[in-house]
């Protein structure tokens, strides 16, 4: 897990639910390249810690995350650019290889890569008032990163859209088009997001970071493959201590014991 004392993250777990927060914000929380190498860090922290069974990303100060630091960006040259690009890029894939859900818990802005982020997080959920854009088209910069997300997760054209516009999208209309699952009142926020990951973490984390990966995977195959492939899985599946357990559980009409 992250140390509370690293500069650009703080962390705090309860009960399996690891909750980190995004800790730039003066800058809206901007992904910088240290922001990113932190959450790098993170990620493979959480992957390897079986204690962790829900992982929350927030943002602190006045918004959730504001995409790129567009001052750094303007400093590096053409490898460095490219090398932050492909670094945000393996963040981003290491939130859906992660063994354990990754919920987004969004209030403010999250703009071009942090729209990308939310997107990216297996669920969002974000306060009322939250608002949502790929902006970059405003300062000349397709958002060509970032739409590999959101395309997958909103209908093509209301994502074209909001590439072409840089428009901002008030939170009702996000959960509208799948961007994020729910929106909640501010007040409610914190809440209803620990509420879902205390829900997520109550089930078998073996079975979750077994179906989260095939969710991913299967989604990218044509129909025939997504089937063989989902089959394999189930199989495996029902091999775990936990299949058994829980069906023996159900039978016997008692609570589950999982193993992890």
């Amino acid at each position: 897990m992250t140390p509370d004392h690293d500069p650009f993250l703080l962390s705090e777990v309860r009960d399996g639910i690891l909750t980190v927060t995004l800790n730039r914000p003066a800058s809206r929380n901007a992904l910088s390249q240290a922001m990113l190498s932190a959450l790098e860090d993170m990620l493979e922290s959480v992957a390897a810690d079986p204690a962790i069974r829900v992982l929350v990303l927030r943002g602190a100060g006045p918004g959730f995350c504001a995409g790129h630091d567009l001052r750094e960006i303007r400093a590096f040259d053409g490898p460095a650019r490219a090398r932050l690009f492909a670094q945000c890029s393996r963040m981003m894939q290491r939130l859906t290889t992660l063994p354990v859900p990754v919920i987004a818990q969004v209030h403010g802005i999250a703009t071009a890569a942090g729209c990308q982020l939310v997107a990216t997080c297996d669920l969002a959920i974000a306060a009322d008032t939250a608002r949502f854009a790929v902006s970059g088209i405003n300062v000349g910069l397709f958002c060509s990163t970032p739409m590999v997300a959101l395309s997958r997760v909103v209908p093509r054209k209301a994502a074209m859209e909001m590439l072409l516009t840089g428009d901002m999208l008030p939170a009702p209309e996000a959960a509208r088009l799948g961007l994020v699952n729910r929106c909640v009142p501010d007040a409610e926020l914190a809440e209803a997001v620990q509420a879902l990951a205390r829900k997520i973490g109550s089930k078998s984390r073996s079975a979750v970071a077994l179906g989260k990966p095939a969710f991913y995977r299967q989604a990218e195959l044509p129909l025939a493959e997504a089937y063989a492939h989902t089959a394999e899985v189930m199989v495996r599946n029902m091999e775990a201590h936990d299949a058994n357990e829980g069906i023996d559980a159900f039978i016997g009409k008692r609570a589950p014991v999982w193993a992890d």
